[in-house]
């Protein structure tokens, strides 16, 4: 026998018919739109839920009668021969116009007189980029993005994706006895059937089912046993030919010279095309191709957030080139963000490495976007009072695209007299100490007044292993968390004196898994100053500050010291420090210099630092040459090709010193598009202004 509805039951879905009809109302009466149709989506369908589970409470009137019927040891790492790029996102017709725009202006300053770049128009598919390597027609490599420089090496796993060819079809374009030499990239995806037949599989077994085929894709390429990603019935897209060597035999080689012409080689060399690209001669056109498959792509067995838009004249798109992230010839168009309602159950509080306090929406789980997704940050005190949130509420949903959710607003109507104002806490457990929290002067965060909380150490850890500071391999925040809740480490000097005998007990660390931590571990006892410092998590010091702390002691260690570099000379120097020092140094203000200073002089940390420096050794950073030496540089504006880090890097390697403001000392400004006041600042003191192309040259 049914049971009785309860009545908070009763009370939610009369709100919901209340609002629903509000908003129907507002909409095909007043021609007026309040919500939009996702968000209004969403209420109906928690309407039709909750009858379908109590059918007594459905009545003639009900919202829902309107409708008839019924409703391997470990990954080695690839360096990419060709740096990976990301789309810049466009969400409506108006930024795209802004686009074109913008490219025909760009042409014209390259010396184009009238430009007339036509567009190729390719669904943005939603799944994991890959970028394959053939060598002599033969797959030698398939590796993840990685950071776009360096990516995962998942060979193995790829050749279990039966659309991915393993051997290129014979070309013209190639000799016959040579089948060419050529990087392709494109996304490997799975589809809605094949994800809704294993959580069929998932749910027989008692498994949670999986939330998205883009994440288990991703997951899947990643697995070590490549028999389980060829169990996942993986496929793929590819859509650019990254790179081609041409035979220096053969004259007059037939490359592609427009978007659609390197689609169509990709289809001949063997490759599985999304067939539904299309040639657009003019803007409009493009965003009819937008607005036509947002109908058509939920009939789709593959997920796609988008279009990505390309200029289709390929000597176009080598005047166009790349900004600092992206290239200035293609664009993702995205489909309008999706909306959907769902109940606020809790706000929790997560703790940052250095105390800042962030509050998290605890969600009523619901599908977003492909995702099933049960947290959404509220980013500080300001957007919760902005919000008006309250514990109860029933609250609108966006994502767009990989965005992480945000909670738009609160639908005000389903709200009753239970949901009472959110009040900001004064302590908070997980803060350490008796959880005190203040508000940081001049900005909208809170942080904990204690600083020693296991919420700051755990991702003080988390950074200190990264790849950014020591970089040790395998030694996750999954494993970390191990570590600390087996008392294993307290302080980062730990890491280094661990065992195997005291890993070798731990669950899931088998003989390998430990052999294998270990090497990461020994490995990462060699680092560079500026990644011993930033390692430290000192407030207010970051990637950049540490470059340039160990930079200007570096260079004082070695105008006062005769007897050669030892590990540790320069970390002593910074210790002993005082705050005008500190202060002294390029870059470094008021602020950050007495964040060091009290760092350094804390007991406790200098402790903590000469213990480190009883495991590790640090190195010089390794200098390809000295060409730069001496030289200082300010990078400003959007580069061609080169990202600004890299760019940096670059300088560093050679010798070189940057600066993030020009002065009389600046040896060189490198200019970027759309530079700005430091571009006018160096024609003002007379610094030499250089391109993109003449910094290359200076460093071969």
């Amino acid at each position: 026998m049914q049971d009785k509805a309860p009545q908070d039951v009763v009370e939610r879905l009369n709100k919901l018919k209340e609002t629903i009809e509000h908003h129907r109302y507002a909409y095909h009466v007043l021609d007026k739109q309040d919500i939009s149709e996702g968000a209004l989506d969403s209420l109906k369908h928690e309407l039709v839920e909750i009858e379908t589970q109590y059918p007594e409470l459905v009545t003639p009137d009900s919202p829902s009668q309107r409708v008839a019927g019924k409703p391997l040891p470990e990954f080695k790492k690839i360096r990419h021969k060709v740096p990976q790029w990301s789309f810049n996102d466009a969400f409506s017709p108006e930024e795209m116009h802004e686009f074109d725009a913008r490219v025909r202006r760009f042409l014209v300053q390259a010396g184009v007189s009238d430009p007339h770049p036509t567009y190729t128009c390719e669904h943005k598919i939603d799944g994991l980029k890959v970028v394959l390597e053939y060598e002599n027609g033969l797959l030698k490599t398939a590796a993840t993005r990685g950071d776009g420089t360096t990516g995962e090496d998942v060979t193995e796993n790829v050749k279990t994706i039966y659309s991915i060819p393993l051997g290129l079809k014979q070309d013209s374009r190639f000799k016959k006895q040579e089948r060419g030499n050529i990087i392709v990239e494109g996304e490997i995806w799975m589809a809605k059937s094949t994800l809704a037949a294993l959580n069929k599989e998932q749910i027989r077994k008692g498994l949670e089912p999986f939330a998205n085929p883009r994440n288990l894709a991703a997951g899947s390429i990643r697995q070590l046993d490549p028999q389980v990603a060829a169990s996942r019935k993986l496929d793929s897209f590819i859509y650019d030919v990254a790179y081609v060597e041409a035979s220096p035999q053969r004259s007059g080689l037939d490359i592609p010279t427009t978007q659609q012409q390197e689609l169509e080689l990709l289809k001949t060399l063997g490759f599985k095309v999304n067939a539904y690209y299309k040639h657009c001669k003019t803007m409009d056109e493009v965003i009819s191709y937008w607005q036509e498959w947002q109908k058509k792509m939920p009939k789709k067995d593959y997920w796609a957030d988008g279009v990505v838009v390309k200029v289709n004249e390929k000597e176009y798109q080598d005047l166009l080139g790349y900004t600092g992230k992206a290239p200035r010839w293609g664009i993702a168009f995205k489909f309008p963000a999706e909306e959907v309602t769902t109940v606020l159950e809790d706000i929790s509080f997560q703790i940052g490495r250095t105390g800042v306090v962030t509050p998290v929406a605890h969600l009523r789980a619901v599908v977003v976007g492909g995702s099933t997704v049960s947290r959404a940050t509220l980013h500080n005190e300001d957007e919760i009072k902005r919000l008006d949130l309250r514990i109860g509420d029933t609250v609108i949903l966006r994502k767009a695209g990989d965005v992480i959710p945000d909670i738009v607003r609160v639908v005000t109507q389903m709200r009753t007299k239970a949901q009472k104002p959110f009040v900001w806490p004064t302590r908070i457990a997980a803060c350490g100490g008796d959880g005190s929290i203040e508000r940081i002067p001049g900005e909208a965060a809170w942080r904990c007044v204690a600083k020693d909380s296991f919420s700051q150490q755990k991702r003080k850890f988390y950074y200190f292993v990264s790849k950014h500071c020591f970089d040790v391999d395998g030694l996750g925040p999954k494993v970390i968390d191990i570590l600390l809740e087996h008392n294993l480490i307290s302080s980062f000097d730990d890491i280094f004196t661990l065992k195997k005998g005291d890993l070798s007990t731990l669950p899931r660390f088998g003989d390998k898994t430990v052999e294998n931590l270990l090497m990461a571990i020994d490995k990462a006892r060699t680092v560079t100053l500026p990644r011993f410092l930033a390692a430290l998590s000192i407030p207010q010091v970051g990637e950049e500050t540490a470059h340039d702390v160990a930079k200007h002691f570096d260079s004082r260690f070695k105008k006062q010291e005769a007897k050669s570099h030892k590990s540790g000379d320069t970390v002593e120097l910074i210790m002993k420090a005082s705050k005008e020092e500190f202060e002294s140094i390029h870059g470094v203000g008021e602020v950050v210099a007495n964040s060091l200073y009290e760092w350094f002089h804390d007991t406790d940390n200098a402790l903590l630092v000469r213990r480190l420096l009883g495991q590790v050794t640090i190195v010089q950073e390794q200098s390809a040459s000295g060409v730069l030496a001496g030289k200082s540089f300010v990078f400003t504006g959007s580069l061609p090709t080169l990202e600004r880090g890299y760019a940096q890097s670059l300088v560093r390697q050679h010798g070189g010193d940057v600066s993030s403001s020009v002065s009389r000392n600046t040896s060189y400004v490198v200019a970027g598009e759309e530079a700005g006041s430091k571009l006018d600042k160096a024609r003002e003191l007379g610094v030499a202004i250089i391109s993109e192309k003449e910094f290359l040259d200076m460093v071969g």
